[in-house]
C-alpha cells in the first residue's frame, strides 16, 4: 500500500476525540476526578506485571477476554488496590453507573483507578460523579481536555497523542509521573484507532508497542500496582495495511512514553538513551532501561556532570554482553554530541558534553559494537522535588 509519512501531533488537545466514534467527558472534585471515553470496537489491554494487582485490573483481565469495550470509566485519587471483595465489587459497580450514563451495557465497559494504594473508593462520590456526566460526553476539544484532566494525579500537565496514517487515525491520553518502571509504570493509557482491526491482532500490536514504548520508560525503578493501556478499534476507517498500523501504534505509544518521563515527579531534565550497535534488541532495551533507571546516571544529568563513568557501570550490570574496550559513548542535547568515549579511551575535555548539558534533555548515545541491535528508554534526572512529592504522598 502507498502511503504518506505518518504525521505524528504529540500537543493536539483533541486526540481520542477527533477519532471516529470516540467520545469522552470528565469532571474533578479535588483530587477526585472521573472522566468517561465511549467507543464500541474490538479491543485489547496490556496490564501490569505486579503480583499485587488493583481490583479493577483484576476485573479487566477477565473482562478484555471478549476482545470488545463499548466505554471506559476511570477515576483518579485511589487505586483501590489491597481492597478485596469490596473493591472488586467497586469496580462492577463503577462499571454499572458508567453504563446507566453513557447508556450501553455494563458488561462492555472497561475501568481503571489510579491513586494512593491501600483505600476504598468513595462509591457515593464516583456515584455523583458519574450521575453529572450523564449528556455530557462529546467529541470537542473540551470534552477531551475534561477528560484528561480528570485521570491526572501527580501529573504537572495533561498526554495526549496523535497519529495520522494513509487513511485511519490513531490517538491516545494518558497519565503517569511517578513510580514509572517497565511492565508498565503508574500509568494509564487510553488508545483508540478508527482504523478496523480484529481483537487478536490489536493484542499482537500492542504489546510490541508497549514493549518499545512504555516499557522503555523509567521515573523510579517501581512498578505500579494499577497499570493499564487500552486500545479500542471503531473500524469507522475500514481495513488497513498491518505494518503501517503497527508503526503508527508505536509512534503514539513512543510520544506518549515520552511525555512521561518530561513530566517525571520532580524532573527538570528528560534522558533520552539511545542504544546502538548492541548483539540484539533484548540487549539494547537492556542497556538503555538500566542506564535510564540508574540514580547515579540521574543525579549526574541533575548536576550536568558528564560523568560517563556511570552510563558504562550501568550497561555493563545490564545482562547485555559487550566488551568496554570496544564501546563508545557521545553526550549531547539531541542536536549536538560531544564524544566522551572512543573505542574504550577516555576524552580528555569534558567541558563540551558538559556545557550540552545544562539544557532541558541530555541525550546519550552509546555504541557496543557488538551487533546491529538498537533500542531507546526515556527517563528523567532526580531532583530534591522527588523527595518532597513523595515523602509526604499520603499526608
Amino acid at each position: 500500500m502507498n502511503s504518506r509519512p505518518i504525521s505524528e501531533i504529540p500537543t493536539q488537545i483533541r486526540s481520542i476525540c477527533a477519532i471516529q466514534g470516540v467520545r469522552a467527558a470528565g469532571t474533578r472534585d479535588g483530587k477526585f476526578g472521573l472522566s468517561l471515553i465511549e467507543a464500541t470496537g474490538d479491543a485489547a489491554a496490556v496490564f501490569t506485571k505486579n503480583i499485587v494487582i488493583a481490583e479493577p485490573v483484576r476485573l479487566m483481565r477477565e473482562r478484555i477476554q471478549q476482545g470488545k469495550l463499548f466505554g471506559i470509566v476511570v477515576n483518579s485519587g485511589c487505586a483501590n488496590v489491597l481492597t478485596g471483595e469490596r473493591g472488586y465489587q467497586d469496580a462492577l459497580f463503577m462499571t454499572e453507573c458508567a453504563a446507566d450514563a453513557m447508556q450501553i451495557d455494563a458488561k462492555e465497559v472497561g475501568v481503571a483507578s489510579t491513586g494512593v494504594i491501600g483505600r476504598y473508593l468513595d462509591m457515593p462520590l464516583i456515584t455523583r460523579q458519574c450521575k453529572s456526566l450523564t449528556g455530557a460526553l462529546g467529541n470537542t476539544p473540551a470534552c477531551e481536555h475534561a477528560a484528561a484532566d480528570a485521570i491526572l494525579t501527580t501529573d504537572l500537565f495533561q498526554k495526549h497523542a496523535l497519529v495520522q496514517a494513509d487513511g485511519f487515525s490513531i490517538g491516545g491520553i494518558c497519565k503517569g509521573s511517578g513510580m514509572i518502571a517497565p511492565n508498565m509504570g503508574t500509568m494509564l493509557a487510553f488508545l483508540y484507532t478508527d482504523a478496523k482491526i480484529p481483537a487478536d491482532q490489536l493484542k499482537t500490536a500492542l504489546q510490541s508497542a508497549v514493549d518499545e514504548s512504555f516499557n522503555m520508560v523509567v521515573v523510579d525503578g517501581d512498578t505500579s500496582t494499577n497499570d493499564a493501556t487500552f486500545l479500542t478499534a471503531t473500524g469507522e476507517a475500514g481495513r488497513v495495511d498491518s505494518a503501517l498500523f503497527q508503526e503508527a501504534l508505536s509512534s503514539c505509544c513512543k510520544s506518549l512514553a515520552r511525555q512521561i518521563a518530561i513530566d517525571g515527579e520532580g524532573a527538570s531534565k528528560l534522558i533520552t538513551v539511545h542504544v546502538q550497535d548492541a548483539k540484539n534488541v533484548q540487549d539494547a532495551r537492556h542497556a538503555a532501561w538500566t542506564i535510564a533507571s540508574s540514580p547515579l546516571v540521574k543525579t549526574a544529568v541533575y548536576g550536568s556532570d558528564p560523568n560517563w563513568g556511570r552510563i558504562i557501570a550501568a550497561a555493563g550490570r545490564s545482562g547485555c554482553e559487550f566488551d568496554p574496550n570496544a564501546i563508545s559513548c557521545w553526550i549531547g542535547n539531541g542536536e549536538e554530541f560531544a564524544i566522551v568515549c572512543t573505542k574504550g579511551v577516555i576524552s580528555q575535555d569534558l567541558s563540551p558534553a558538559k556545557a550540552l548539558m545544562n539544557g532541558k534533555e541530555v541525550v546519550i548515545l552509546l555504541d557496543l559494537a557488538e551487533g546491529t541491535g538498537c533500542a531507546t528508554a526515556w527517563g528523567c534526572d532526580l531532583t530534591e522535588g522527588y523527595i518532597d512529592i513523595n515523602g509526604r504522598y499520603t499526608t
